[in-house]
């Protein structure tokens, strides 16, 4: 302490004028407020000696300040409080300020101007180069000891004890503020003490360059005692305590780190300890001081003080945070994994799903029986004290977290075939069910089919954390719709193909027999027999071949009315196509059942199918539109082999462009009903008509096979003496032995080697010389041999045929126009199909056009093109096998 005190007021604030600093009166009742009217001005404009002569005249006691800032050459004061002092604040400050660089400046401090309060603080005056004197600011606080309570501060906390009582440790006197100077004393502080100056004086306030004193004061800053609340990006939430002792990822990186190994690498620079707190400064400084570590008393946390850095400023940052903000950008959540994946934390439990009992009985979802053997106990890592869910172990188990993660495993599922009974065919994946009339089905699955479908035949669920362990649990979960839709969305899956159903044992491609029920891999087809399948011997015996005609040809088809062999014949080649549809190509014709009364027996021989195959029937659509419909339908969900249009109109035409379409393509495409996805599937049902008088137009006679019954009698329906007695209770007795003696039959052939006898039949002639050879080696006579017959129940054709061998005998081979064909042979012109009228000469022009070069019997039209009349002509040439047999 100097003893060079000046009591002098007027002569203290010579002095300081001297210095180019603002002095400012001050009342001497220890309030510390400024003797003058408002003290406003004297901010931004210094006061004059002349006012220093009237506030310092001695007429009464006063105190003395100065106001700094920019108004006093920017002076900021530095101002230690008393209980900073008696804490060794000073001390550390100065220990930080030797250890960081900045030594030799904060000693200038020091030793420049320095004043001791009365209350014991520290007062120190720095000039600041260029200016930036920041306002009144506090640097460094600590909470207040117990005992250092004051009354109103302990009433302050009875009324909220949640109060924070603070004592301020260093703060700063800069623009806009002012601080008493020496030899203030008396009453002018409430102590009664004097301010005494302890080194230097005004004229001695060292100057220093703005980053320095920025420097100087990031130190003192760091010596601040108060808690800080960590924000929510630099610090993960708050959890509850693991049960025994765990620990979590992040808990155990912060006890196992140091802080040098966080920030050493990122190029910080430990710089001094003092206790507890490390001081660390930023990379790219060479001195002072950025950051401390372990100066908290909670938790040893990184704090920044500059803005220079990576991280937040003047925020805590745990070790386990500033790891995160380093590496993952502040997501604490990678962080945390990539920390156990470097093995820290305690092992998480993980809380498998429990296994109930064994079922008592097996499902009846369409899957096989699932065996009560092949349940596995529970094994290690297993926990038996979860809720009771409904899940077997032997089932495929798909963890769905993550929806691409599900994809995919739900896909790798599919590829090593543990869905049973799933397929896929055109438009997607489908499963094979039966109806209630045990009728098969092939739905394609929409998602809601394909989510219950999993459901049923795999575990899936999803791995959720567990709060109370920071471990895992899995909870038993379905896929998610829009999951199930991905999946079928897809363009392929890796499903076995479904081409078809059958229901009956079937020729394969090569020969063999099929006849395992279910899918066949080498096919792709599904067998879902209608009957009881009987076991067959490996080699066909004659005596089984015997046994299987009596049955088939003496029992069950012997009373039928068939107006000719080939009717029969016809009518035994529908019943063997179906065994024999996947060992040829191409399509087949359809059989027109047809009788000349009610009566006669259709609906048996239709019976007959459905017994042995089963048969998908429909009504006969009312245009082409709904058959389009109608046929789609059945080939897109319908299994069964057969499919039924009945009872057509009595005496109707079938003349149907979809029709021929349909018969002549082996695979059907077209849009699905309620839908605007578009299916392409195989052609591979027999399609079968029946009515009375039915006859043929247009292509359809070419497309088709005719079974013909004839009673011959009134009142058919009254016949009796059958030989096997009522055919419907007879089938149902006795409809496995008709299969088995169908397929008895083709067995015969192909092993005879499979001849074949060459038919000429259009697009159907592989298949008709492989019947006929059939029909041949069981000894059934009449295949095909009806052509002459078919052409007469062929209207159109047998219409233009009398046209012609007309038109031959009036008009010989002379060219004509349409109009005078139509006028020679008006009484012999094919009429209108729907008005019944004769056609005009332009009508009858385009009918004549349209079948150019088209045979009707031994005859066609020509068309002859008159150049100079430019006008189409015609003429009828007969072929020469007409011509030999007229000139016999």
């Amino acid at each position: 302490m100097s003893d060079a005190q000046t009591p002098d007021l007027r002569a203290a604030a010579r002095e300081l004028h001297d210095a180019g600093l603002c002095p400012l009166p001050i009342k001497a009742d220890g309030s510390k407020r400024a003797d003058v009217s408002s003290w406003t001005p004297y901010k931004v404009n210094r006061s004059t000696p002349e006012e220093h002569d009237t506030w310092f005249d001695g007429s009464r006691p006063r105190g003395i300040a100065v106001v700094y800032g920019a108004v006093s050459g920017d002076v900021e004061m530095i101002e230690f409080e008393g209980h900073a002092i008696k804490d060794g604040v000073l001390d550390e400050a100065t220990e930080i300020m030797e250890a960081s660089g900045l030594g030799e400046e904060w000693q200038a401090i020091l030793t420049g101007w320095a004043t001791e309060s009365p209350s014991g603080g520290r007062h120190y005056r720095v000039r600041l180069a260029g200016g930036g004197v920041r306002g009144n600011t506090k640097l460094a606080s600590r909470p207040a000891r117990e005992d250092e309570y004051t009354d109103e501060e302990k009433q302050r906390l009875r009324q909220n004890p949640k109060a924070k009582i603070v004592r301020v440790l260093i703060e700063t006197r800069g623009e806009g503020g002012y601080g008493l100077v020496e030899p203030s004393g008396g009453t002018v502080h409430d102590s009664g003490k004097p301010y005494i100056r302890i080194a230097g004086g005004p004229d001695s306030i060292p100057t220093l360059d703005a980053d320095v004193a920025i420097a100087i004061r990031d130190v003192l800053r760091m010596l601040d005692a108060l808690p800080k609340p960590e924000s929510p990006k630099t610090a993960p939430r708050e959890q509850p305590p693991l049960p025994d002792g765990g620990l979590r990822p992040g808990e155990d990186y912060d006890a196992r780190t140091d802080w040098a190994d966080i920030l050493e690498p990122e190029g910080w620079a430990f710089v001094y300890q003092h206790g507890r707190t490390r001081y660390w400064r930023r990379p790219g400084k060479d001195r002072g001081v950025s950051a401390t570590t372990g100066h908290a008393s909670d938790k040893d946390r990184l704090y920044v003080f500059t803005t220079g850095t990576d991280f937040q400023a003047e925020v805590p940052y745990s070790k386990f945070a500033a790891y995160a903000h380093i590496h993952h950008g502040g997501n604490f959540k990678l962080a945390a994994a990539e920390l156990r994946r470097q093995r820290y934390g305690s092992e998480p439990p993980r809380k498998r799903l429990s296994i109930v009992p064994p079922q008592t009985r097996t499902f009846n979802d369409g899957s096989s029986a699932l065996d009560p053997d092949s349940m596995p106990d529970p094994g290690e890592g297993f926990e038996t004290n979860g809720p009771d869910l409904k899940v077997v172990t032997s089932r495929p188990e798909l963890d769905i977290t993550n929806e691409a993660d599900a994809i995919d495993g739900l896909l790798n599922i599919m590829a090593a075939g543990h869905l049973p009974d799933l397929y896929k065919r055109s438009g997607g994946p489908c499963w094979v069910h039966q109806d209630d009339n045990d009728n098969p089905l092939m739905q394609q699955l929409s998602t809601d089919n394909l989510r219950a479908y999993l459901a049923d035949h795999v575990t899936t669920y999803q791995v959720v954390r567990d709060p109370l362990t920071d471990g895992t649990e899995e909870v038993r979960e379905l896929l998610m719709p829009k999951t199930c839709g991905t999946i079928l969305g897809r363009k392929d899956w890796p499903l076995p193909k479904l081409n078809g159903i059958v229901t009956s044992p079937v020729v394969r491609p090569d020969g063999t027999l099929l006849q395992a029920p279910g899918y066949d891999a080498a096919t792709g087809l599904y067998l879902a027999p209608r009957v009881v399948l009987r076991r067959l011997r490996p080699d066909v015996a004659a005596e089984s071949l015997a046994n299987a005609k009596v049955i088939v040809l003496e029992q069950m088809l012997a009373d039928f009315p068939w107006a000719q062999p080939s009717d029969r014949a016809h009518f035994l080649g529908a019943l063997l196509t179906p065994i024999l549809r996947p060992y040829f190509y191409g399509p087949t014709p359809m059989f027109i059942i047809s009788a000349t009364a009610p009566g006669s027996g259709k609906s048996l021989l239709k019976d007959i199918l459905k017994y042995g195959y089963g048969i998908a029937e429909t009504a006969w659509p009312e245009n082409d539109t709904e058959l389009r419909k109608s046929i789609t339908t059945q080939l897109y969900t319908t299994g069964q082999p057969v499919v039924v249009l009945d009872n057509l109109p009595n005496g109707y035409i079938i003349k149907s462009p979809v029709l021929s379409s349909l018969l002549t393509a082996e695979h059907w495409g077209d849009r699905v009903l309620g839908s605007t996805n578009s299916v392409t599937m195989p052609n591979d049902r027999l399609w079968i008509l029946t009515g009375n008088g039915l006859r043929t137009g247009g292509d359809n006679a070419r497309r088709s096979m005719w079974i013909r019954l004839d009673p011959n009698c009134p009142d058919p329906d009254q016949r009796d003496g059958f030989r096997v007695g009522d055919l419907r209770p007879w089938l149902r007795a006795n409809a496995s032995t008709v299969v088995a003696a169908l397929v008895t039959m083709v067995r015969a052939w192909i092993a005879d080697g499979a001849p074949t006898i060459r038919t000429r039949k259009g697009d159907y002639s592989e298949w008709a010389s492989m019947l006929a050879g059939l029909l041949d080696f069981i000894g059934v006579p009449g295949w095909m041999a009806d052509r002459d017959a078919t052409m007469r129940q062929d209207d159109e054709t047998q219409e233009w045929a009398a046209f012609l061998i007309a038109w031959s005998g009036k008009l010989g081979s002379n060219v004509v126009t349409a109009g005078a064909a139509l006028t020679a042979l008006n009484e012999y012109v094919p009429r209108h199909p729907r008005t019944g009228e004769a056609p005009t000469a332009n009508v009858l022009g385009n009918w004549l056009k349209a079948r150019d070069g088209r045979f009707f019997g031994d005859r066609k039209v020509t068309l002859i093109y008159d150049s100079h009349r430019c006008q189409n002509t015609y003429r009828v040439d007969v072929h020469e096998r007409a011509l030999r047999q007229d000139s016999q």
